[in-house]
C-alpha cells in the first residue's frame, strides 16, 4: 500500500481526483507512490494531517453548508459532522508523537 492508497482510506466516500490527493500529500511532505510505514508514527501523523487539509478543504465549499429541506425534515447535519470531524483529527494530530519528539512538554518564555 502507498500513502496515496493510505490516504483514501482514509478520507472514505470523498470524491476528489488522485492528482489533487497527490499535491495535498506532497504539502504534507509525503510522496504519493512511496509506500506508507504504518511502523511509522510520523508518516501516519502526516497521513492524517493530509487528510485534515483535504477536510478542511471540503469544509470551505458553501454548497455543502445549505439547508435542505425534505418532508419537514431538515437536513442540515453534514455540515456539522464534517466539522466535528475536523476537530476530532485535529485533536488527534496534536497528540500524536513522532519519532523526533522527545517529550510531551512545551515551554513557553515570556
Amino acid at each position: 500500500m502507498n500513502n496515496l492508497q493510505r490516504l483514501q482510506l482514509e478520507t472514505k466516500g470523498i470524491d476528489l481526483e488522485q492528482n489533487e490527493l497527490m499535491v495535498y500529500l506532497l504539502e504534507n511532505g509525503l510522496d504519493a507512490t512511496a509506500p506508507y510505514d504504518a511502523t511509522s508514527q510520523s508518516n501516519t501523523k502526516a497521513i492524517y494531517q493530509t487528510a485534515l487539509s483535504v477536510l478542511e478543504s471540503l469544509a470551505n465549499n458553501p454548497q455543502l453548508m445549505k439547508t435542505i429541506k425534505i418532508d419537514d425534515m431538515t437536513v442540515s447535519d453534514f455540515h456539522d459532522n464534517l466539522m466535528n470531524r475536523i476537530d476530532q483529527l485535529a485533536r488527534k494530530v496534536r497528540m500524536m508523537k513522532t519519532e523526533n519528539e522527545n517529550s510531551n512538554f512545551f515551554i513557553f518564555y515570556n
